[in-house]
């Protein structure tokens, strides 16, 4: 699992960090908004610990700056503990908030509590008699189960979880083959072109968006 820390604090960032990592979650940092605007833009993180009071760009202007479609799960992370702040933050679709000083081992606890509870909501998607199951990595139409390839299945699994958001060729390759591989665009469009074909009906819940790449949407 992934995290973005946000906080102007490099100390702060240090302590989550080598608590995160200890509990074997890989980390990523930005010391303002501004940062942790770019790295959401380009990286793709399962949890987003996040500052209020920031140079630049702070934690509410970042989360009002973030695509209404763009879902992560969040916890705020500050010295303000007024309840108007934290209402300001529910109201902006935050999961928690801590306030400081704040224990690190509790900070993970709530991680955890998140993380547990985001993972059973996404452990079955359901569209009409499309029913994919992330568990079992099956795929069902009409109750008849659909032969796809693994990769299929990721790539299927990876634009659910990102619905409705544009999600470049570079984005899938790094992200399902590993930064390390040398294929191109190609591999993508191909095993997209499969992939929609075993779709049959519910093809055309996978858009192509011209020079990005592709988007899962509910509407056809």
């Amino acid at each position: 699992m992934k995290v973005l820390i946000v906080d102007d604090e490099e100390k702060i960032r240090n302590v989550i960090r080598e608590y995160c990592e200890s509990s074997n979650y890989e980390c990523d940092e930005a010391e303002n908004g501004n940062i942790a605007l770019e790295k959401l833009k380009k990286n793709d993180y399962d949890i987003l610990i996040l500052d209020i009071m920031m140079p630049k760009m702070d934690g509410f202007e970042l989360l009002k700056e973030l695509p209404k479609e763009y879902k992560i799960p969040t916890i705020i992370l500050s010295a303000r503990d007024e309840e108007l702040d934290k209402l300001q933050g529910f109201d902006l679709g935050i999961d928690d908030y801590l306030t400081k000083p704040f224990s690190p081992k509790e900070l993970i606890a709530r991680i955890k509590a998140i993380t547990k509870r985001t993972n059973h909501l996404m452990e079955e998607y359901v569209l009409d008699s499309l029913v994919i199951n992330f568990q079992s990595h099956t795929i069902k139409i009409d109750n008849k189960i659909i032969d796809v390839t693994p990769k299929e299945f990721e790539i299927l699994t990876y634009l659910i979880k990102n619905k409705n958001i544009a999600i470049s060729r570079e984005q899938l390759l790094s992200k399902l083959w590993g930064y390390d591989y040398f294929g191109d665009d190609r591999t993508i469009d191909t095993h997209m072109k499969m992939l929609r074909s075993n779709l049959g009906k519910y093809r055309d819940h996978i858009k192509t968006v011209r020079g990005i790449g592709y988007k899962f949407v509910e509407e056809e």
